[in-house]
């Protein structure tokens, strides 16, 4: 299966950074193609630009975004792993969704019906918080989470959310907790 990471974490040595490298060398054990692309190595713009929304429009974007369509259209299953952030994606991987989910690739209006294009792939999310998650359920900050990340840009770009994982207080996980993690991406990704 071909796998595309699109991960964003500003830190090499980050637990993020850690969590993708245990899904890449897992997922390459497995003799499937992956292919890894950090938004913060890359020095990804983020800034969606007048010209970029009205590029999209006439279905013209930069070069870099076009590479960046190209390795979506390549992947059968994508996973995006960052950090949660003020309860959403940090602004380089908006930024990116912003940018490469554009209009005409990922999504259009059919006589005023949006419709997805990207179906037939599949997403698994990684995300790291710093609260516990008793505190996003009881705030109803998980449903949010979900709402504004799975159903608002995945599952409406015709996305199929195979799996989200939530690490919780991850600012001051163990060694322990950590290598749970680890365990829990590679058994139940179920690549």
């Amino acid at each position: 299966m071909k796998h595309l990471i699109i991960f964003a974490h500003p830190n090499t040595d980050s637990l993020n950074a850690t969590l993708k490298q245990t899904l890449a060398d897992h997922l390459q054990a497995q003799q499937h193609d992956v292919v890894v692309r950090d938004l913060y190595q890359l020095n990804f713009n983020p800034v969606l630009s007048l010209q970029d929304m009205q590029g999209q429009r006439a279905g013209q974007v930069a070069s870099k975004v076009k590479r960046e369509q190209e390795f979506i259209t390549w992947a059968e299953c994508i996973t995006f792993i960052y950090p949660i952030w003020w309860t959403g994606l940090p602004a380089i991987m908006k930024g990116y969704i912003d940018r490469v989910f554009s209009y005409g690739f990922a999504y259009r209006y059919d006589q005023g019906v949006q419709q997805g294009l990207l179906v037939g792939k599949q997403v698994v999310v990684i995300n790291t918080h710093g609260k516990s998650t008793a505190e996003y359920e009881e705030s109803g900050m998980d449903k949010a989470l979900s709402l504004a990340s799975d159903m608002g840009i995945y599952e409406y770009c015709g996305l199929r959310v195979k799996r989200h994982f939530y690490f919780d207080q991850a600012d001051r996980a163990d060694a322990a907790t950590i290598d749970t993690w680890r365990t829990k991406i590679k058994s139940e990704y179920a690549a």
